[in-house]
């Protein structure tokens, strides 16, 4: 693979998330939600393209990284008692990626896959970063991974970065300003029903353990009603394909936090809509690493599947003793 360093695509994402379809991206939206983005971009630091710029690079340099480090013997471990493991790729792509955003954010806060909590504790601004999200993957050569950054104001993400090592793919989102991919703007279209039922996700936390009822119920009934559930292991991976239109939902169950506010906001910004299982929208995200239980969908596709995940769900909490 050849490293992508230049900053030439980096420019060109940035005048794409400024430029004439921004525009007509921010006409198209009115009342409240205008004055919404409206406030929160004022209170935005003026160097948030910056942020931007210094995620993406960091992310691709991890990426180069990862990718030279699986062409030699891997050092794999393993990571509490819930089939976790930790590889020296990760520890190597977390140094990197939490020394550049550290270096150029020196107020800022750092949640990391390995090292936990770093950098100005109490700040407003937090960057949330995934080394290596695939890890399992990883270990079984399996090539099917990312690397992804999110960068959070009070739980909400404002930017988020995801990056495929293996095919020197980026992905990124600036909340109000779209998503942008490879080829240019993301759009995720409206789910079209089929009569073979549509493809979606499943992601859940490694807390999660094996033979939770609600967990257990949850994937029988999409199995039953889906005509592909994915169980990736690289849940990034998933949110990206959610934003370009190639899967048509998310379900999440007690997730964790490093791997969730990125994609969340390239998907949400590409179109797609995002709950909580209680039907509230989910734009936040809890910093302390508490689980978040989601349902993420093509317009047109959500609602019906959150019916379906709360059915499910309700029956298995009401047979509880």
């Amino acid at each position: 693979m050849v490293r992508q360093t230049s900053e030439g695509r980096a420019g060109e994402r940035d005048r794409e998330h400024t430029g004439d379809d921004a525009t007509e991206r921010d006409r198209e939206h009115t009342g409240d939600d205008a004055a919404e983005r409206d406030q929160d971009h004022a209170a935005a630091p003026a160097d948030l393209e910056r942020a931007l710029r210094v995620a993406v690079d960091a992310a691709r340099a991890a990426g180069w990284l990862i990718t030279e480090g699986t062409r030699a013997a891997l050092v794999v471990n393993p990571k509490g008692d819930d089939g976790d493991v930790v590889t020296d790729l990760d520890l190597s792509s977390e140094r990197l990626l939490v020394g550049r955003v550290l270096s150029a954010f020196p107020g800022h806060a750092v949640i990391s896959e390995e090292a936990g909590v770093l950098g100005e504790a109490g700040s407003e601004w937090t960057w949330v970063i995934d080394p290596l999200d695939g890890t399992n993957n990883v270990a079984i050569g399996l090539p099917l991974y990312a690397v992804g950054l999110a960068l959070c104001r009070g739980g909400r993400p404002e930017l988020g970065v995801v990056h495929e090592p293996v095919t020197g793919r980026t992905w990124s989102a600036v909340r109000g300003r779209g998503a942008v991919g490879p080829a240019g703007p993301l759009s995720a279209p409206p789910y079209r029903p089929g009569r073979s039922g549509p493809v979606l996700a499943w992601v859940q936390g490694y807390g999660v353990r094996r033979g939770d009822p609600v967990a257990t119920a949850l994937k029988a009934a999409l199995d039953l009603r889906a005509r592909r559930v994915l169980r990736l292991w690289a849940p990034l991976l998933a949110w990206v394909m959610l934003a370009r239109g190639d899967i048509d939902g998310i379900v999440g169950y007690r997730t964790g936090v490093v791997d969730l506010p990125g994609g969340l906001l390239i998907a949400r910004e590409a179109g797609a809509v995002v709950g909580g299982f209680d039907g509230a929208p989910f734009d936040r995200v809890p910093l302390d690493g508490s689980g978040c239980d989601f349902v993420a969908g093509r317009a047109g596709l959500r609602e019906e599947l959150l019916e379906e995940v709360l059915k499910e769900a309700g029956a298995v909490r009401e047979a509880a003793p």
